[in-house]
Parts: C-alpha cells; sequence; structure tokens
C-alpha cells in the first residue's frame, strides 16, 4: 500500500495581498504598510507559526533589514485575526497556544503532531475524506469542513528515545 500523501495546489484568482486588500475595503478599513509588511512575511514561505514565533522573526529581519520597519505586537495580534476572518490563515489551538497556517491556496488537509519535537506534518487521504463523507450521508449530516490532529511521536524522536544513553554520555 504505497500511496501519495502529499497536498496538491489550488487555483486562486488573487494574490493573498490582493484577497486581503479587497477584505479590507470590504470592511472599510485601510492596508497600512505595517499590514502590507506582514501579509508578505507571512506568505513568503509555507510554515505553522503562532504570533510569538511571528514577532520574533520580525524582529531579526528588522535588525538586518531597514526598510522592513517596526510592527507593534497589538498589530500582529489584530492583522493575524484579520487574516484568519479573510479566510487567508486557519487557527488551531496546539498544546494551549494558537497556531496559524496558510489557508487560501491551500487544500484541505489533516495533520499529525510529534508531542515530542512539537513538529507538524500535513497530509491528504482520499480514503479518509470518503469516510468522512460517508458517516456525515448515514447521519443525514451536512459537511462544512473538518480538522483532524493525530498525536504521536515522529520516527526522528522515537529513534532518538531507543538509542541506549552510555555513562560516558551523561558527563
Amino acid at each position: 500500500m504505497n500511496q501519495d500523501f502529499s497536498l496538491g495546489s489550488v487555483e486562486v484568482a488573487l494574490t493573498p495581498q490582493e484577497r486581503f486588500e479587497e477584505f479590507l475595503q470590504s470592511r472599510g478599513k485601510r492596508n497600512t504598510q505595517e499590514r502590507k509588511l506582514l501579509v508578505t512575511h507571512i506568505f513568503s514561505h509555507h510554515d505553522h507559526f503562532d504570533a510569538n514565533q511571528l514577532i520574533d522573526e520580525l524582529t531579526v529581519r528588522k535588525d538586518t533589514d531597514k526598510a522592513f520597519g517596526r510592527v507593534s505586537r497589538p498589530t500582529v495580534y489584530r492583522t493575524l485575526n484579520e487574516l484568519v476572518e479573510a479566510g487567508l490563515l486557519r487557527k488551531f489551538e496546539l498544546d494551549g497556544r494558537a497556531v496559524y497556517e496558510h489557508d487560501y491556496g491551500y487544500p484541505e488537509h489533516d495533520h499529525l503532531h510529534c508531542t515530542k519535537c512539537n513538529r507538524l506534518f500535513e497530509f491528504q487521504s482520499e480514503e479518509l475524506l470518503a469516510l468522512r463523507d460517508a458517516v456525515a450521508r448515514e447521519q443525514r449530516f451536512r459537511v462544512t469542513g473538518h480538522r483532524l490532529i493525530i498525536s504521536g511521536v515522529c520516527d526522528e524522536c522515537a529513534s532518538a528515545k531507543r538509542r541506549m544513553k552510555r555513562k560516558v554520555d551523561l558527563i
């Protein structure tokens, strides 16, 4: 049973920046320089992150890039909430902290969460979607989405645990 659980891609009409601009205009809000910088940074790579990680990244970047400027902590939190409202980011709770991931332009997917190293592994399974839909049909339930996070220990952490500690390693 060799299956491909990798994520595909989803075609979108607007860039994340354009979609956010459209969202802000519909709410009568301005797209400030700080918001633009946050969206550019967040969508420059695909990672799961929390607000503190984002603030740390911005602080490091600010030190090396004078054009980046300063983004306040309240602006980061406010903009993250707006990005979730706009459908650009998805927010979920993991070990008591709010974690964000790209939602716009990414297919529906699920996660494996390593409880040792706290990494998230994304996967997509047609069989899981078929099971979800079959259960929903049986229960006469209209599915609008789902989120599945399977907790466990990744191979790397499990391998590290199995290595025997020698007395010399403890020095």
